[in-house]
């Protein structure tokens, strides 16, 4: 069983998941942690400037009514 092949871990695929090696299995998990974590911050970077941006338009719209 290669590590390539095993890309998520689910129901279906323990068996085959517990036939890796732990070096296998925990570069996976390692790989499957660093993705999770770049999806995170690409996530956290849109939130940041969807909210810089509904900011500006409020305060723009404070300043039109004064």
């Amino acid at each position: 069983m290669n590590a390539k092949k095993l890309t998520t871990f689910n129901k279906k695929n323990l068996n085959n998941w517990m036939n890796l090696t732990k070096k296998e299995r925990y570069n996976l998990s390692k790989r499957d942690s660093v993705n999770y974590m770049d999806r995170r911050k690409l996530l956290l970077d849109e939130i940041r400037t969807e909210y810089m941006k509904i900011s500006r338009k409020n305060s723009e719209r404070n300043i039109k009514k004064k």
